[in-house]
């Protein structure tokens, strides 16, 4: 056997899956990502077949073909999936699979993490089907507007199964949001400055980043809507001086963002795939990067115009008019960057470049009729009637599907090492594109003759007849187009013929992992040193196997990367993370219990639950960070000629990740202090009580001790980065006997206090605000008394100071958090009323 077969023999030793059922504890990208992927297009036929039952009912007036409570469940769903099952997981997948290999680096950073998100959307996602195939789907619409899904107008489990199932759901989406983060940031190949990172990945940072800053919103919505329906807790319930109101703004909080959330890695491939099949750099990147992050910041300030005819103040709806047009701009400067690098290049008419010339006809023309809705008066006359429909589809299926499917086209000799069919890919294409117009050009019409959304029928003479009938026949032809996509796809396995080593002549590293790529994508890391790599040097193909860069030992057994500078890419620690594990499936199958105890309101089921999945994950975090199993001290790691492993520094990826996580959670609390404010300012019926049922004194003593434990805490910070010999345990020890008093004072005043939080909805936020805290509490305690146990086992020490500095941001936001309340929800309405 030759050297380099040994070499690779060793790295499929370490880094393959198990056999067999073993596959299910894999956490490896490669497959997790396909896993996302096979799933999501799993849904995408439901949503697909779910669709033409919508066509079919509306092809002619007067249809019986379902009841009016069947279409509502049926359009409901059919939202649902393709927004939260399909769009957002596929795309997730497809960066999940690509990022890793576009970066040079072997894996993310915190592949369980990606288990477990996997895990939680294939079991929300059941969660939601089921509820279908039992007959009891949710019935409000995909945006459960309510009180149309409040328990008075949405009886019975429905409303319960779509909130329970897409926060479940939602948990994957902020768990791959957070994952892509830190790896573009910490773990790109040596030499790969922001400047020279491929433009998908800018794409893909700017579309994880929007998904920690968007998704909380629509989780605490969830979340405040399925207390009230359980508990009733009146938040949105005007006569307790709740809003319904309030919903639409949490809601579109994150249902604005999301369709950028989708566009943007569509529009990063079109970026990645276009200057390949013209044969040069892609023109103005420095101005395609600007415009990601600017449409990115921009989105979040749009959310009003799904809104302008709810009653809010003119002033308001001129903002968010212009505002609503202003992403137009940096929208239009990729359209024209990517016209201007086809003009000057010279282009091949290949397969995957059919798809994307679909989308540029398409999307341009949703996005023109988006910048009609942005003005509020034509908005007026068009809301929830066809015409809106119409244009969602333009913008999402030419956004997001066309170039999905030019990306899989162009990927797919990656996956099988074989060529895709151009002949049947031709006609998949001509019926896509010919179906997709007859449905959905047509709307258009029917909607300015004014057809409204969501009914489930119409008379005869209307004016609509003809025209429904063509979008339910342009349908089928549709449908007919995606079942041949799929047909091809499939055969193109079998019968494909054998692609050449980076066959489109691409200049990304993914292309050097080998087709289809091997576990750990590369044998060696190269260091970069431009934008286009292969270009530059197509001998990388080669010189990455034959383990000619950096990091290519692999006798310590442990899964190693580099990690990096998250500005200049300089070369700054080795990596080592996970294994395959179990944990995940566990853990995701004990929320999976949770959930369906509380639809079916079992709740003493769901208390041993979630009592269970805590420990579970205790259990979980205790082995992940074995750092003395997984990577002991020795004298090897000093004499290998690598940078220190990252668990003997003070700036390791799993700092970033909790970083990134307290992103999402700050965004999360924020959205309950905007609801705070929203019901105390705006709420018609609001009911403020003469004084506050929770005492501000022993609110204050319970802060003092946190105050003092965070203290402690960050003391031993500092004494470990100054290498000063401490009692480490002791320290430990006392922040969390602090940390338990401040827990135990802070449990009896949520306990004690006379919150009317069924009659009130100004104490029901209240004793959510105490039940957030809580938890942050309770989680810093646990995991510090956790700590001062691994001091004795040898997992932490002076030398191993990483998990302390892991958790050290962690308290300072509870801190921030619990003294920011204690303010604006204690001190300010005493202040206010006393004016």
């Amino acid at each position: 056997m030759n050297g380099k077969s040994e070499l690779h023999k060793n790295f499929a030793k370490v880094w393959d899956n198990l056999p067999g059922w073993g596959n299910l504890a894999a956490v490896n990208h490669t497959s997790i990502s396909q896993r996302f992927m096979l799933t999501g297009v799993m849904f995408f036929l439901v949503g697909i077949l779910l669709a033409m039952l919508i066509r079919s009912q509306l092809a002619l007036p007067g249809q019986t073909l379902i009841t009016a409570d069947l279409y509502s469940q049926v359009f409901t769903m059919h939202g649902t999936i393709m927004m939260f099952l399909f769009a957002i997981p596929v795309l997730e997948g497809a960066a999940m699979y690509l990022i890793p290999k576009m970066i040079g680096t072997r894996d993310l950073v915190f592949p369980r993490l990606s288990a477990l998100g996997y895990y939680c959307y294939l079991f929300g996602g059941l969660i939601l089907l089921s509820s279908l195939v039992l007959g009891i789907a949710p019935n409000s619409g995909w945006f459960m507007y309510t009180p149309l899904s409040s328990d008075d107008y949405s009886a019975g489990a429905g409303s319960d199964f779509w909130l329970l199932g897409v926060t479940f759901v939602e948990i994957s989406a902020v768990s791959a949001g957070i994952e892509l983060t830190v790896s573009i940031l910490r773990t790109r190949a040596p030499g790969m400055s922001l400047s020279k990172m491929p433009i998908f990945c800018w794409y893909i940072l700017a579309m994880a980043l929007m998904i920690v800053f968007g998704f909380p919103p629509l989780i605490l919505a969830s979340i405040l809507l399925e207390l009230e329906r359980a508990a009733q807790m009146p938040f949105f319930d005007p006569n307790a001086g709740g809003d319904p109101i309030l919903w639409q703004h949490l809601f579109w909080l994150f249902g604005h963002p999301e369709v950028y959330i989708i566009f943007l890695p569509a529009a990063g491939m079109v970026s990645t795939i276009l200057p390949v099949f013209a044969g040069r750099p892609l023109v103005g990147y420095r101005w395609v990067v600007l415009s990601v992050i600017i449409t990115g910041f921009i989105s979040f300030g749009l959310w009003v115009h799904h809104m302008f005819t709810v009653g809010i103040p003119h002033l308001a709806q001129a903002f968010f008019s212009i505002a609503s047009m202003l992403v137009a701009i940096p929208t239009g400067i990729q359209i024209f960057v990517w016209l201007t690098t086809l003009w000057v290049g010279r282009v091949r008419f290949e397969l995957p470049m059919l798809w994307i010339f679909g989308f540029l006809f398409i999307f341009v023309c949703g996005g023109l009729t988006g910048v009609m809705l942005a003005l509020v008066p034509f908005d007026w006359q068009v809301h929830d009637t066809h015409f809106v429909v119409a244009h969602f589809h333009y913008v999402l299926i030419g956004g997001m599907f066309f170039p999905l499917i030019a990306a899989l086209y162009y990927w797919l000799p990656h996956f099988s090492g074989r060529m895709p069919s151009m002949r049947m890919g031709r006609w998949a294409f001509g019926l896509v594109f010919v179906g997709f117009n007859s449905t959905f050009l047509i709307m258009h019409l029917t909607g300015l003759l004014g057809m409204p959304r969501r009914v489930f029928t119409y008379e005869s003479g209307l004016g609509w007849d003809w025209l429904n009938l063509s979008s339910s026949i342009g349908g089928f032809v549709l449908a007919i187009g995606i079942l041949m996509l799929v047909l091809d796809v499939t055969l193109h396995f079998r019968y494909g013929r054998k692609a050449s080593s980076n066959p489109w002549q691409a200049d990304t590293l993914e292309w050097a992992t080998g087709m289809p790529p091997v576990s750990y994508n590369f044998a060696s890391i190269p260091e970069v040193k431009s934008r286009h790599p292969l270009w530059d040097d197509p001998s990388l193909i080669n010189s990455i196997p034959a383990g000619e860069h950096g990091l290519k030992s692999i006798k310590h057994g442990r899964r190693e990367l580099y990690g990096t500078d998250a500005i200049s890419g300089k070369l700054k620690e080795v990596i080592h993370i996970p294994s395959h594990s179990w944990w995940p499936l566990i853990c995701a199958a004990t929320l999976a219990g949770l959930c369906i105890s509380l639809v079916s309101k079992a709740y003493m089921v769901g208390i041993f639950l979630a009592i269970l999945g805590l420990g579970f994950f205790l259990r979980w975090s205790w082995e992940n960070g074995t750092h003395k199993t997984m990577a002991p001290l020795t004298d090897e790691e000093a004499s290998r000629g690598e940078p220190p492993l990252h668990s003997r520094t003070f700036d390791g990826p799993g700092l970033w990740g909790m970083c990134v996580t307290l992103l999402a959670d700050g965004t999360l609390y924020l959205s309950l202090l905007f609801g705070w404010l929203y019901l105390w300012t705006v709420s018609p019926n609001k009911t403020l009580p003469d004084v506050s049922a929770i005492s501000p004194v022993l609110m204050g003593l319970s802060g003092i001790l946190l105050t003092i434990a965070v203290a402690f805490y960050r003391r031993l910070n500092r004494y470990l980065r100054r290498e000063q010999e401490k009692p480490l345990a002791k320290w430990l020890w006392l922040v969390s006997a602090c940390g338990m008093g401040h827990v135990g004072l802070l449990a009896f005043i949520t306990v004690s206090s006379d919150l009317q939080f069924t009659t009130n909805a100004y104490d029901a936020v209240l004793l959510v605000m105490l039940a957030f805290l809580l938890f942050h509490s309770i989680i810093s305690v646990i995991t510090t008394t956790l700590q001062a146990l691994r001091v004795s086992y040898d997992h932490i020490s002076t030398k191993l100071p990483y998990e302390i500095v892991v958790m050290s941001p962690m308290w300072l936001f509870t801190l921030v958090i619990f003294w920011l309340s204690f303010a604006s929800f204690l001190i300010l309405p005493i202040i206010w009323e006393a004016k």
